[in-house]
């Protein structure tokens, strides 16, 4: 599935991902490839981010790489998911 992550500064990531994990305001949620279609607001915790991706040198240290998984740490946010493109919207 596409990925886009966005914040007030930059687009910080766009790619293919396996998966994602998010900070929901009920809780933590995953989504996956042909996930149904949502949105949801996000509070403050980590985003987990399943794949292999590469990250721009210029926002290489707002994240965290330990081997397939890819962590960004937010204050709070929403995300939007439709026909598997991921759009996250973050400060």
């Amino acid at each position: 599935m596409q990925l886009q992550i966005v914040s007030p500064e930059a687009q910080l990531f766009s790619g293919e991902v396996e998966s994602i994990t998010l900070p929901g305001t009920s809780g933590s949620f995953q989504i996956l490839n042909n996930h149904a279609p949502i949105v949801s607001t996000l509070v403050e915790g980590r985003v987990k981010i399943q794949g292999n991706i590469t990250l721009d040198k210029a926002n290489k240290d707002k994240f965290i790489q330990e081997g397939e998984y890819t962590y960004l740490d937010i204050h709070s946010g929403a995300v939007e998911l439709s026909e598997n493109k991921v759009i996250l919207l973050t400060d």
